[in-house]
Protein backbone atom coordinates (compact mmCIF):
# COMPACT_ATOMS: atom_id res chain seq x y z
CA UNK A 1 0.00 0.00 0.00
CA UNK A 2 2.75 2.45 0.68
CA UNK A 3 4.55 1.93 -2.67
CA UNK A 4 1.49 2.49 -3.86
CA UNK A 5 0.82 5.88 -2.55
CA UNK A 6 4.39 6.81 -3.12
CA UNK A 7 3.65 6.07 -7.05
CA UNK A 8 0.31 8.36 -6.92
CA UNK A 9 2.69 11.00 -5.29
CA UNK A 10 5.22 10.62 -7.88
CA UNK A 11 3.19 10.86 -10.76
CA UNK A 12 1.39 13.41 -9.50
CA UNK A 13 4.77 15.73 -8.85
CA UNK A 14 5.76 14.25 -12.72
CA UNK A 15 2.16 15.57 -13.93
CA UNK A 16 2.30 19.23 -12.24
CA UNK A 17 5.88 19.59 -13.27
CA UNK A 18 4.99 18.79 -16.71
CA UNK A 19 2.00 21.25 -16.73
CA UNK A 20 4.24 24.03 -15.10
CA UNK A 21 7.11 23.25 -18.12
CA UNK A 22 4.47 23.58 -20.79
CA UNK A 23 3.01 26.81 -19.44
CA UNK A 24 6.77 28.25 -19.00
CA UNK A 25 7.72 27.39 -22.25
CA UNK A 26 4.63 29.00 -24.21
CA UNK A 27 4.59 32.16 -21.60
CA UNK A 28 5.42 33.99 -24.55
CA UNK A 29 4.23 32.64 -27.57
CA UNK A 30 1.27 34.33 -29.87
CA UNK A 31 -1.93 33.30 -27.42
CA UNK A 32 -3.27 36.72 -29.09
CA UNK A 33 -5.33 35.08 -32.14
CA UNK A 34 -7.50 38.50 -32.36
CA UNK A 35 -5.50 41.37 -31.41
CA UNK A 36 -7.52 43.86 -29.53
CA UNK A 37 -6.34 47.37 -27.66
CA UNK A 38 -7.54 48.78 -24.72
CA UNK A 39 -6.96 52.02 -24.41
CA UNK A 40 -9.75 52.48 -21.38
CA UNK A 41 -7.84 49.29 -19.45
CA UNK A 42 -5.53 52.00 -16.82
CA UNK A 43 -3.83 48.99 -15.54
CA UNK A 44 -2.54 47.94 -19.18
CA UNK A 45 -1.99 51.73 -20.25
CA UNK A 46 0.54 52.38 -16.88
CA UNK A 47 2.28 49.23 -18.25
CA UNK A 48 2.11 50.22 -22.10
CA UNK A 49 3.20 54.19 -21.07
CA UNK A 50 6.42 52.23 -19.13
CA UNK A 51 7.53 50.47 -21.85
CA UNK A 52 7.41 52.46 -24.36
CA UNK A 53 9.32 54.82 -22.55
CA UNK A 54 12.07 51.81 -22.29
CA UNK A 55 11.51 50.75 -25.79
CA UNK A 56 10.11 53.24 -28.16
CA UNK A 57 10.35 56.81 -27.36
CA UNK A 58 14.00 56.76 -28.45
CA UNK A 59 12.74 57.30 -31.82
CA UNK A 60 9.53 57.47 -31.92
CA UNK A 61 9.59 60.06 -29.30
CA UNK A 62 8.52 61.39 -26.28
CA UNK A 63 5.28 62.70 -27.13
CA UNK A 64 4.47 60.21 -29.97
CA UNK A 65 5.93 62.63 -32.78
CA UNK A 66 8.14 60.56 -34.41
CA UNK A 67 11.48 61.83 -36.21
CA UNK A 68 11.63 64.41 -38.97
CA UNK A 69 11.07 63.99 -42.25
CA UNK A 70 9.75 61.27 -41.60
CA UNK A 71 7.99 60.48 -45.15
CA UNK A 72 10.91 60.59 -47.13
CA UNK A 73 13.82 58.20 -47.02
CA UNK A 74 17.00 59.23 -44.80
CA UNK A 75 20.43 59.08 -45.98
CA UNK A 76 20.64 55.54 -44.96
CA UNK A 77 17.82 54.78 -47.36
CA UNK A 78 15.53 53.72 -44.42
CA UNK A 79 12.39 55.35 -43.12
CA UNK A 80 13.14 57.63 -39.91
CA UNK A 81 10.38 56.43 -37.39
CA UNK A 82 6.77 58.01 -38.09
CA UNK A 83 4.58 59.73 -35.30
CA UNK A 84 1.85 57.26 -33.36
CA UNK A 85 0.00 60.30 -32.28
CA UNK A 86 -2.96 61.52 -34.29
CA UNK A 87 -0.61 63.26 -37.44
CA UNK A 88 0.93 60.03 -38.42
CA UNK A 89 -0.47 56.89 -39.84
CA UNK A 90 -0.64 54.00 -37.03
CA UNK A 91 -4.14 54.73 -36.37
CA UNK A 92 -4.44 53.60 -40.30
CA UNK A 93 -3.47 50.42 -39.52
CA UNK A 94 -6.00 47.60 -37.40
CA UNK A 95 -4.99 46.14 -33.83
CA UNK A 96 -3.31 43.04 -35.81
CA UNK A 97 -1.11 44.62 -38.07
CA UNK A 98 0.13 47.18 -35.39
CA UNK A 99 0.67 44.42 -33.06
CA UNK A 100 2.36 41.79 -35.98
CA UNK A 101 4.43 45.08 -37.20
CA UNK A 102 5.79 45.40 -33.58
CA UNK A 103 6.59 41.46 -32.48
CA UNK A 104 7.58 40.90 -36.26
CA UNK A 105 8.59 43.47 -37.65
CA UNK A 106 7.81 45.59 -40.83
CA UNK A 107 9.13 43.17 -43.52
CA UNK A 108 7.49 40.01 -41.96
CA UNK A 109 4.22 41.88 -41.04
CA UNK A 110 3.93 42.79 -44.45
CA UNK A 111 5.35 39.73 -46.68
CA UNK A 112 7.97 42.14 -47.94
CA UNK A 113 10.98 40.08 -48.14
CA UNK A 114 14.28 41.86 -48.26
CA UNK A 115 12.66 45.50 -47.26
CA UNK A 116 14.97 47.32 -44.92
CA UNK A 117 13.72 48.97 -42.07
CA UNK A 118 14.99 50.73 -38.80
CA UNK A 119 12.49 49.62 -37.13
CA UNK A 120 13.14 46.47 -35.16
CA UNK A 121 11.35 42.91 -34.56
CA UNK A 122 10.41 42.88 -30.50
CA UNK A 123 9.63 39.33 -30.32
CA UNK A 124 12.35 38.53 -28.34
CA UNK A 125 12.07 41.28 -26.59
CA UNK A 126 8.71 41.95 -25.25
CA UNK A 127 5.97 39.77 -24.08
CA UNK A 128 2.48 39.45 -26.62
CA UNK A 129 0.73 41.75 -23.28
CA UNK A 130 3.65 44.15 -23.31
CA UNK A 131 3.17 44.17 -27.04
CA UNK A 132 -0.43 45.16 -26.34
CA UNK A 133 0.35 47.55 -23.30
CA UNK A 134 2.13 50.10 -25.88
CA UNK A 135 -0.15 49.80 -28.53
CA UNK A 136 -3.16 50.49 -26.06
CA UNK A 137 -1.11 53.42 -24.41
CA UNK A 138 -0.63 54.69 -27.97
CA UNK A 139 -3.93 54.52 -28.81
CA UNK A 140 -5.25 56.15 -25.40
CA UNK A 141 -3.26 59.39 -26.64
CA UNK A 142 -5.69 59.56 -29.33
CA UNK A 143 -8.47 61.70 -29.89
CA UNK A 144 -11.42 60.52 -29.05
CA UNK A 145 -12.79 60.95 -33.37
CA UNK A 146 -9.18 59.17 -34.14
CA UNK A 147 -9.95 56.19 -31.66
CA UNK A 148 -13.44 55.96 -32.64
CA UNK A 149 -11.95 56.40 -36.60
CA UNK A 150 -9.85 53.46 -35.84
CA UNK A 151 -12.46 51.42 -34.03
CA UNK A 152 -14.19 50.99 -37.10
CA UNK A 153 -11.31 50.49 -39.19
CA UNK A 154 -10.86 47.54 -36.57
CA UNK A 155 -14.80 46.44 -37.19
CA UNK A 156 -14.19 46.00 -40.76
CA UNK A 157 -11.00 44.61 -40.67
CA UNK A 158 -12.03 41.94 -38.25
CA UNK A 159 -15.54 41.25 -40.04
CA UNK A 160 -13.29 40.90 -43.69
CA UNK A 161 -11.03 38.32 -41.95
CA UNK A 162 -13.67 36.28 -40.01
CA UNK A 163 -12.61 37.07 -36.34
Amino acid sequence: MLKQQKLVVLVAVILAATVALAMWLNRDRDVTETVRLNPSDSTLIALGKSVYGAECASCHGEKLEGQPNWRSRGNDGLMPAPPHDESGHTWHHPDRILFDITKFGVAKAANLGDYDSAMPDYQDVLTDQEIIAVLSWIKAQWPDEIQARHDLLNERFRAENGQ
